[in-house]
C-alpha cells in the first residue's frame, strides 16, 4: 500500500482512508504513553536533586504534581483522539459533543487535586522536625490544612457548576434561604464544628497531650482532632470519641502542661523517738535540697513536723520532682522515700505502727499492773480477772 505522509501530517475528515486516521490515533496514543514515561523519570531525577536541598517548598511542590501533571497529558491525549474520532465520523454522536466540557471539567479536578496534594505534603513538612527547626504546631496546621483543602473543594464545586451551565449566584442564593433550615436541622453538627473550631483557636490541647475531665470520666491522649469529634486513646488503649461541643461546657485539665510533678507524704515515727524529729526533718530537708531530680530552688520545699497522731507523731514533705514523665517520677519518689527511710534508721529512730496498752489488774491490789504502755496514753482498759 503506498501512503501519502504528508496524510498523516493533515487532520482527518470522513474521506480520509482508516489505515491514515487509524494510524494518527495511534501516533497520539503512543506520544500520550511515552510523555508519561518521559515525566515519570524526569520527576524521578528531579525527586534525588531536590532532595539535597533544605527548602521544604520544593520538595511539597514536586510531590503535589506528580500525579496531576501526568493525568494532565492523559486528558489532553484522550481529548485530541476523541476529536479525531468525531471528525472521522459519518454520524454524530452525543458523546462527542461532550468531549469540550468533559476536557474542561477534568482539567478544573486536576488543578484541584494539585492545590489539595500540595496544601497535605506542606502540612507534612511543617510538622516534620526533621525539616523544620521549629515545627508547626500539629493541631494548629492540621486545622489550617483542612480549612484550605475545603476552600478548594467548595471552589472547584461552584466552578464546575457554572462550566455545566448552572448559574452560581442562583446556587448562592438558594444557599442562603436554605441555610436557616441547614442550620436548625444540623445544629449538632453546627455545634460540634464550631466547638472544634474553638479548640482550635484556644488550643486548650493538642494531637499526643494527656488529658482528662473532672466533670466527665474522660482521660487519656489526644489522638486527633476533626472537625466533629475528638478521639481519645484511654490508658487501657480503649478509643473514645467525644463530640467537640462538649469541650465548650466542660472542666479539661492538660497535665501534658505541667511544669513538674508534686511530691507530697505524710511520714509517721514513734513517740518514743520525739527527741530525734528535729534532727530527721533536717537531715531530710538536706537530703532534699541536695537531691538532683529535685526542683528545690524555684518551686516549694516544705519538711516540718506537723501532727500528733492516734500512735505517732508525724512530719511531712511537700516538694516536687524536674520531670514531668509518669514513670521516671515514680522512680524518683522511691529513691527519696527510700533515702527517708535510712535517715530515720540512721538516727536510731523506727516508724510508727497503730499500739495499744492492755492493763492486767488482780483481785490483790498490792500486785503490779502488767502490760505495755498506750503509746500515747489515750486509752485504758481494765479487765478485772
Amino acid at each position: 500500500m503506498n501512503w501519502d505522509w504528508n496524510q498523516l501530517l493533515q487532520w482527518p475528515t470522513v474521506e480520509t482512508p482508516m489505515d491514515i486516521w487509524l494510524t494518527q490515533l495511534f501516533i497520539i496514543v503512543l506520544c500520550t504513553v511515552s510523555i508519561n514515561f518521559i515525566l515519570m523519570r524526569s520527576i524521578d531525577v528531579a525527586e534525588r536533586l531536590i532532595g539535597k536541598t533544605e527548602t521544604l517548598w520544593d520538595d511539597a511542590l514536586l510531590e503535589a504534581v506528580r500525579i496531576p501533571v501526568r493525568l494532565v497529558f492523559w486528558v489532553i491525549g484522550l481529548s485530541v483522539s476523541m476529536e479525531l474520532l468525531q471528525a472521522v465520523s459519518q454520524e454524530d454522536n452525543v458523546l462527542f459533543e461532550m468531549v469540550p466540557q468533559a476536557r474542561r471539567i477534568a482539567f478544573i479536578i486536576i488543578i484541584a487535586m494539585f492545590l489539595s496534594r500540595f496544601i497535605s505534603y506542606t502540612e507534612k513538612n511543617l510538622i516534620d522536625p526533621g525539616r523544620m527547626r521549629k515545627p508547626m504546631d500539629q493541631s494548629t496546621a492540621a486545622a489550617v490544612a483542612k480549612l484550605l483543602r475545603v476552600s478548594v473543594i467548595i471552589t472547584s464545586l461552584l466552578i464546575i457548576l457554572q462550566t455545566l451551565g448552572y448559574s452560581i449566584s442562583g446556587v448562592l442564593a438558594f444557599g442562603g434561604i436554605g441555610g436557616m433550615a441547614v442550620a436548625f436541622a444540623a445544629k449538632d453538627l453546627l455545634a460540634n464544628f464550631f466547638g472544634g473550631m474553638m479548640v482550635y483557636l484556644d488550643k486548650p490541647f493538642r494531637v499526643g497531650d494527656w488529658v482528662r475531665s473532672p466533670d466527665r470520666s474522660i482521660e487519656g491522649s489526644v489522638e486527633d482532632i476533626g472537625w466533629r469529634l475528638t478521639r481519645i486513646r484511654t490508658f487501657d488503649q480503649r478509643p473514645l470519641y467525644i463530640p467537640n461541643a462538649m469541650f465548650t461546657s466542660i472542666v479539661l485539665e492538660n497535665p501534658s502542661r505541667m511544669y513538674n510533678r508534686r511530691i507530697n507524704e505524710k511520714i509517721g515515727i514513734r513517740y518514743d523517738d520525739w527527741q530525734k524529729m528535729p534532727a530527721i526533718v533536717a537531715d531530710v530537708r538536706t537530703m532534699l535540697v541536695e537531691h538532683e531530680d529535685l526542683e528545690t530552688d524555684k518551686r516549694t520545699l516544705i519538711v516540718n513536723f506537723d501532727s500528733y497522731g492516734a500512735s505517732h507523731l508525724e512530719f511531712f514533705i511537700y516538694t516536687f520532682t524536674k520531670t514531668t514523665e509518669w514513670v521516671q517520677y515514680h522512680e524518683i519518689k522511691q529513691d527519696v522515700l527510700m533515702k527517708i527511710m535510712n535517715i530515720v534508721h540512721q538516727h536510731g529512730a523506727e516508724f510508727a505502727f497503730p499500739t495499744r496498752t492492755l492493763h492486767l489488774v488482780g483481785q490483790n491490789d498490792d500486785a503490779p499492773a502488767t502490760g505495755l504502755e498506750d503509746s500515747n496514753a489515750e486509752e485504758l482498759q481494765h479487765v478485772q480477772r
